[in-house]
C-alpha cells in the first residue's frame, strides 16, 4: 500500500507540473524515477523509452504507466496513470465548460482568432524537433512525403499512415534483405478508442485524426473549433492528448469529456499492461524496429498534413496573419518560450486586435 500512495503523489504532481511536452516530461519522471527515487536503473528506463515508441498512444503518459507497473503491479500501472492524466483533463473541462459560456459573449469567436496561428507555429515546432529523429534517410523522408500526399486524397489519416507504413516496411525491407532479419455517447467513446488504438507519434498528430474524423468525416466540428481545443490542451500541464477532454466536452457536455477523455487514453493502459513483459524481445526484434522507424515517418507526413486546415482558418483573417508575423518575431527573440505564453500571447493579441479593428469601424462611422 505504501507503494502506491508513493506512485499516486508523484504521478499527481507530475500531472499538476508538467508543462513541456512529452520530452520535458519524460526528462521530469526520469529525475524523479530514476534519480530521485532509484526505482529502476538507467538502463531499464532507457528501454521502457524505446518500448513507448513501439505501441501507438502519447509517449510521456506511456513512460508514467510503465514506471507504475514496475514499481507497484497492474495497480501501480492504472493509477500512475490516472494521477498524471487526471489534472490535465479535470483543467481542460473546466476550460472547456467557460469556452462554452463564453460563446453567448457577441463576437466571442473572432476575439479568439489569435490562437489560430499560434497552434500552427507550435506544430511547426513540433515537426522541427520531430523530423531530425523520425526522419533519418531519404527513403523515410519520401514515407513521409507519401502519407502527406495521402492526407490530400481523402482517403482518412488512418489508412493513409497504415499505407505508408506497410509500403515503406516493404521498400525497406527489399534495401535491406541481406541485412536485416449532440453527438451520441457511444459514437464519441467509439471515435476517441480508435484514435487512441492508432496514434503514434507525437500528441500533434492527434490534430489530424481530429480534423478527419470530427470536422471532415462526421461534421461535428470545425476546424476553428479545433485549433481552440489544441491550444487548450497546450493551456494545461500534462500531455496533450487531454485536448480530447475539450472535444468531448463540446460534443456532449460533461459525460462526452469523460468518455472522449477514458477512450483516447484507454488503449494506452491496455498497450503497456500487454507490453511491458514483453519489451525485452520487442527491443531485439529489427523487422519490428524497421516498421515502426516507418510509422513514425507516417505520422510526421501526417502532422505536416494538419497544417493546411488549420492554415485555411489562420490566415483567413489579417488578424491572424498579423499575430502569425509577431509570434514568429517573438520565437525569434525569445525562442526558448514556453507553449503556455505563446497561447496567452495569442489570445491576448487577438482580443487586443479584434477590439482595435472594432474601434477603428466605429470610428469611421462617427466621422
Amino acid at each position: 500500500m505504501t507503494k502506491l500512495v508513493e506512485i499516486l503523489k508523484l504521478f499527481f504532481h507530475l500531472g499538476l507540473v508538467a508543462f513541456g511536452g512529452p520530452a520535458a516530461h519524460i526528462a521530469m519522471i526520469h529525475k524523479e524515477v530514476v534519480d530521485k527515487r532509484k526505482w529502476m536503473d538507467e538502463k531499464h528506463f532507457l528501454d521502457l523509452v524505446g518500448a513507448t515508441s513501439l505501441i501507438p498512444g502519447p509517449n510521456s503518459t506511456e513512460m508514467v504507466i510503465h514506471c507504475g507497473y514496475h514499481r507497484g503491479g497492474v495497480a501501480g500501472l492504472f493509477i500512475s496513470g490516472i494521477s498524471f492524466i487526471l489534472p490535465a483533463c479535470a483543467l481542460t473541462f473546466i476550460l472547456a465548460y467557460l469556452y462554452t459560456l463564453a460563446y453567448n459573449i457577441p463576437n466571442f469567436e473572432a476575439y479568439m482568432i489569435g490562437i489560430k496561428p499560434v497552434v500552427i507555429i507550435l506544430i511547426f515546432q513540433a515537426l522541427q524537433k520531430l523530423w531530425k529523429k523520425a526522419i533519418t534517410g531519404y527513403e523515410l523522408a519520401l514515407i513521409s512525403a507519401a502519407v502527406l500526399a495521402l492526407g490530400f486524397t481523402g482517403i482518412g489519416e488512418v489508412y493513409a499512415l497504415f499505407i505508408g507504413a506497410i509500403l515503406g516496411f516493404m521498400m525497406l525491407k527489399l534495401k535491406n534483405k541481406f541485412t536485416v532479419t449532440s453527438v451520441a455517447l457511444p459514437s464519441i467513446f467509439w471515435v476517441f478508442t480508435k484514435i487512441g488504438s492508432v496514434l503514434f507519434g507525437s500528441g500533434y498528430v492527434l490534430i489530424a485524426y481530429l480534423q478527419d474524423e470530427i470536422v471532415h468525416k462526421r461534421a461535428w466540428l470545425t476546424s476553428a473549433q479545433i485549433a481552440d481545443a489544441v491550444a487548450i490542451g497546450q493551456f494545461t500541464p500534462g500531455p496533450v492528448l487531454s485536448t480530447s477532454t475539450f472535444v468531448g466536452y463540446l460534443l456532449g457536455g460533461g459525460w462526452g469529456s469523460v468518455l472522449a477523455s477514458v477512450g483516447i487514453f484507454l488503449p494506452s493502459f491496455l498497450f503497456v499492461l500487454l507490453l511491458n513483459p514483453l519489451i525485452p524481445k520487442m527491443r531485439n526484434s529489427k523487422n519490428f524496429s524497421l516498421l515502426l522507424d516507418c510509422v513514425n515517418a507516417g505520422a510526421i507526413g501526417l502532422m505536416a498534413y494538419a497544417l493546411f486546415p488549420l492554415g485555411k482558418v489562420a490566415f483567413l483573417n489579417p488578424i491572424g496573419i498579423l499575430i502569425f508575423i509577431l509570434t514568429i518575431l517573438l520565437l525569434w527573440k525569445f525562442p526558448k518560450i514556453s507553449s503556455l505564453k505563446l497561447v496567452s500571447f495569442g489570445i491576448v493579441s487577438g482580443v487586443v486586435f479584434v477590439k482595435a479593428f472594432e474601434l477603428l469601424e466605429i470610428n469611421k462611422f462617427i466621422s
